[in-house]
This record gives structure tokens, sequence and C-alpha cells, in this order.
């Protein structure tokens, strides 16, 4: 060992971010372990480190005895009086080892731990990275496809991109330049895994974050979001400025912040007519957020119009909605979407039901509810 180690040691500390402290710890680790499997234990084995020279040193460890019973641990009196005439019962030896007497095990025992201490220490490094990133909006290359996953390079990692996270319709090709949206990182046996995803609801709110200046200083929140990716999303937004339009702000003039946002995605359908893929643009629905949620339900439920709105006593989360008659298919939306993004951003399990509906309903409640009470005022002769 020289100061070639000492540098060796430097660059790993400035290039791999692992400290040096802990290689040498490494390194002291594994000659420990060279010398038990050596000599059977580790007990008597004393490593040091001179930071000067960049030596280790091994030592062994025996006592002084009258009678010896194992030469690993323990030295004669009249041994140990020839080497010092200092030395007494009891007294505890240090005898110096060469570290090159433990061969090529100890030297390859060295590398191993080393190797899997910067192993760990670059995937720490790595996981702590894209954690800080988890709940964000990251922007890599598309790598390669399998026939679960698109792999997005972020940089030193291979993010997964699922077909469940996939807009439907998006193509792309490989090197194309994208922006998708982190949810989960996690640490296992196998390595870093980065979950990425361009359909989760969140990402319309982190580009709205980006591209509107009042989102992203907090004068105009975004409550809550529901997303059919590549087809349709509601938004609930309030401003805390009482001068600040909060639907006005989302849209922006003529549409053009909807249109930033929507310009991120390029999803596509066939037409059959054109024989060819068309692009089709995901529409978003900007819906004032209230703290009445009778009032957040009847604007959640828009462009339909709504007579009433009827909570359910017994279950607090379920509500029904009454609106006009022909009104009915344009509150439940096309394969029930309308109602279902509707449900998903107030929280709410909604049923809708048309005017005639509700009244047929309740007249028939009514006229159970007047038959008991008459048959119950027969029985009393009240």
């Amino acid at each position: 060992m020289s100061k070639e180690m000492l540098e060796a040691f430097r660059i790993l500390e400035e290039d791999k971010g692992i400290k040096k402290e802990d290689i040498i710890e490494a390194v002291m680790e594994s000659l420990r372990s060279a010398y038990k499997r050596r000599y059977g234990q580790s007990e008597s084995a004393a490593i040091e480190f001179d930071e000067k020279k960049g030596d280790f040193r091994v030592y062994t460890v025996r006592e002084v005895v009258d009678e010896v019973f194992d030469s690993r641990l323990e030295i004669s009196l009249k041994d140990a009086l020839a080497i010092s005439s200092a030395y007494e019962l009891g007294d505890k030896i240090k005898f110096e080892e060469s570290p090159a007497e433990f061969g090529r095990v100890a030297a390859q025992s060295a590398k191993q731990t080393i190797m899997e201490k910067m192993r760990k220490q670059t995937r720490a490094i790595t996981y702590n990275t894209y954690k800080a990133h988890e709940k964000e909006i990251m922007s890599g290359t598309v790598e390669r496809f399998d026939n679960r996953f698109i792999y997005v390079n972020l940089g030193n990692i291979e993010a997964q991109l699922s077909k469940q996270d996939q807009i439907p319709g998006e193509v792309f090709q490989s090197h194309d330049r994208i922006e998708v949206y982190v949810y989960k990182v996690e640490d296992n046996a196998r390595g870093v895994n980065v979950f990425v995803s361009r359909s989760h609801p969140e990402m319309i709110k982190r580009l709205m974050e980006q591209e509107i200046p009042e989102v992203y200083d907090g004068t105009v929140e975004i409550m809550s979001v529901a997303r059919e990716a590549g087809d349709r999303t509601k938004v609930a937004v309030r401003s805390h400025n009482p001068n600040v339009d909060a639907i006005g702000t989302i849209v922006g003039r003529g549409g053009s912040n909807i249109k930033k946002i929507t310009g991120k995605f390029h999803p596509a359908r066939y037409d059959a007519k054109l024989d060819r893929m068309i692009p089709i643009e995901e529409n978003i629905d900007v819906i004032e957020w209230v703290p009445d949620e009778a009032e957040f339900i009847y604007n959640a439920i828009a462009p339909a119009e709504v007579d009433q709105v009827i909570f359910d006593t017994e279950d607090g989360k379920h509500a029904t909605v009454v609106v006009p008659d022909d009104k009915l298919s344009l509150a439940i939306g096309r394969r029930g979407q309308n109602v279902r993004l509707a449900a998903h951003l107030t929280g709410f399990r909604i049923d809708i039901k048309s005017a005639s509906e509700y009244e047929a309903i309740e007249a028939a409640l009514y006229g159970e509810a007047e038959a008991v009470d008459a048959v119950e005022t027969e029985e009393t002769g009240e």
C-alpha cells in the first residue's frame, strides 16, 4: 500500500461520491475476513491505517500467560521476556503481520468488498437523486421498447413507462425527447426502479405549474384533477386573490394556456375513411372549486345543467344528481365519461337521475308512505 492508494481513494470520493472513510473501513473489514479464513478467528487481529503513508498494517494481539493453550491468542511469559524485560503476565503484545501474507485471497476480498461498497453507495446516490424528483416532471430520451415498457433515459437511469401509463394512441420513436411524470421511485434487491407516466392526472397539474405563473406562485390553486388520458380531463381550480379569475387564468387568452398543456401530448387515432392515423386533442374542462359540496358537484357535472343535488343521509360520500330530461345523456356523457370524471373530481359517488325519473321515484315513495299512514290511522282509530 502507498500514497497511490490515497490518490485512488480521493478519486473514488470525488467521482463516485464514496467517502474515503467508508472505503478504508471496507478494506479493513476485508482484511479481517481474510485473516479469519486463514487462522480460524479474527478476535486477535487489529488493523490500522496510516493516513500519511497510505498503508494498512495488520497486527495480532496476544496475551502474556504462564502456559500457552492457543498460540494465536497467547504468548508465554518466557517468550515475552525475550522480547522485552518489561512484559508481565496479563500484558497484551501486538505483532505486526504483513497483509501480503494473506496473498491473493486477501487482495481479492478487499477488491470485492470495495466494489460492493461502491455498488451500494452508487445505488444510494441514484435512489436519493431520483427520489427527490418523485411527484415531479422530468425530461428524458426514449431509449428502447419491450412488451411491457418504454424505457426512458433520465440521465443516470432508465425509467419505466408502462402501457397503462402511456396515453392511448401516442407513438414514440427511439431518441424522442419526452416529458414524464415520476410517480414512484423504489430501491429493491434488483436495484433502483423509477416508474414514470404520461397519463397520470398529476402530470396535468405539474404542467400547469410550469406553464402558468399564477399557478406556480399559488395565486390560483389546482384543487383536484380527474383525467382519462388522451381524451378528456376535468380540473377544479380556485383563486386566492379576489381580483384574479381562476378559470380565465387557467384557460388563458383565446385558450392559449390550455393549448400549451395539450400541446405536450400527441395522441392519435386511426381514421378508417382516410386510412391513416390522425392527431386528436385531449379536452380539458376547467371548473371552479367551491367549498359548498352541492355547488361543487353542480359545477363538476358541466356542461349539463343540474336541477338539484341530494346527499345520502346514511352515506356521506354518495349523492344523487337530478338533471332535466333533455340533459340526461349530456350529464352522463359518452360511455358514462362525464359523470365518471365528475365523481373522481369531487370524491363523491354520483348517481344521475332525470327529473321525470326522480319524480316517479318520489311519487312511489310518498305513495307508500301515505298508504302506511292510512293503515296506521285505521288501526288506531285516530
